[in-house]
């Protein structure tokens, strides 16, 4: 096996997949990344079980092979290299690389070791763009649950339902839900749970341009992006009904408006002298006026902001870092906040598309 392609293109293709690898992997292989050159590109994939990445980049093969090398320690070397043309050829289980006058040999394991990639039957597909998909994990990601007794809430709910794709999250504290309108036959209908380290490396894969399809069957899902495919096994169990948790229209009797970099930039300040412990922010809303106030043991903050409000007077306090989570991915656009009283969760709604219930902090 030999082959030669640009340092930069292999550290890219290596970067891309070199998230999956465990640093204590179940098995010996599960470290490496495999190489496959043939037919004038290189395949690089790696796989935890759970998740497995698999890309192409071009290269010129002198001779095919395969081969599996330490997926992390090939990527130090790579990213080391002076800029160049790099050559890997292998000899049994050892490959030699070189760049320049730099020479490595390093020791991998055989290709036929490597688990083969999940077979997918009778999958359901969904072409979905990309700016939309990577919009839907901004704007929820940030809900999903690190709590390991609740399994089934450790990902993001995914439903292709009502000619719409729902994505939510939640950790009990606040739930995050972003809809986007899709087109896809009704038969096709179907939800799933994708884990959060699945979310987060197809995340880190999106742009905001051309499409990726969506491939699920019943326990797995992949994401084609044309050069690279992610796939994941789902998480098994019946997410609960996040419907319930969204306040009808009569729970949500006043309404707010505000530019989302005015209350972002806000909260951000008066939250310097929140209390460590809680990071407790405190809004009173007037007609006209929002209040937003925080204190602790080194003094206390205060600001007030201009606002689109006529309704009776309303306070309310919220985690800071939970209020400015969704904030990042805003934008420009203005958001609308439904509130009703102190000890009811407040909504906080960017246009149609995103959806956000948080649940108050009792003072």
């Amino acid at each position: 096996m030999k082959f030669a392609l640009a340092k930069q293109v292999l550290l890219d293709g290596i970067n891309k997949v070199a998230g999956v690898v465990s640093t204590r992997p179940s098995m010996p292989i599960l470290s490496n990344v495999l190489l496959d050159a043939s037919n004038g590109e290189l395949k690089l994939t790696t796989t935890s079980m759970e998740l497995t990445i698999l890309t192409k980049v071009p290269c010129i093969v002198e001779k095919p092979g395969a081969i599996t090398l330490p997926a992390k320690k090939l990527q130090s070397i790579i990213r080391e290299l002076r800029d160049g043309e790099v050559s890997i050829e292998v000899n049994g289980t050892v490959a030699t690389i070189r760049c320049n006058r730099a020479q490595f040999k390093l020791n991998g394991l055989p290709a036929n070791e490597f688990p083969g990639l999940p077979v997918f039957k009778e999958a359901r597909e969904f072409k979905v763009q990309q700016g939309v998909l990577n919009k839907g994990f901004s704007f929820t990601e940030f809900a999903i649950s690190n709590d390991g007794t609740r399994y089934v809430l450790n990902g993001i709910y995914t439903c292709f339902q009502d000619g719409k794709l729902t994505l939510v999250a939640t950790d009990g504290r606040r739930l995050a839900l972003f809809e986007s309108e899709l087109e896809f036959p009704e038969s096709q209908s179907v939800c799933i749970d994708i884990p959060s380290r699945a979310v987060a490396e197809v995340h880190r894969l999106l742009g905001d341009n051309g499409d990726v399809m969506v491939r699920i069957t019943s326990n797995q899902a992949s994401f084609d992006f044309g050069d690279t495919l992610l796939i994941t096994k789902l998480i098994d169990g019946n997410y609960p009904n996040y419907r319930q948790v969204i306040p009808t229209r009569s729970e949500r009797t006043e309404r707010v408006v505000i530019p989302a970099a005015e209350l972002q930039s806000a909260v951000r300040r008066v939250s310097l002298l929140s209390s460590e412990k809680t990071n407790t922010v405190s809004f009173r809303f007037t007609p006209g006026v929002m209040s937003v106030q925080s204190s602790a043991n080194m003094g206390e903050a205060n600001e007030e902001v201009p606002i689109d409000y006529n309704g009776r007077e309303i306070s309310i306090s919220f985690n800071a870092d939970y209020v400015l989570a969704p904030l990042k991915s805003v934008g420009d656009q203005d958001v609308i906040i439904d509130l009703n009283d102190t000890s009811s969760p407040g909504v906080m709604r960017v246009a149609d598309e995103f959806l956000y219930v948080l649940m108050p902090i009792r003072v």
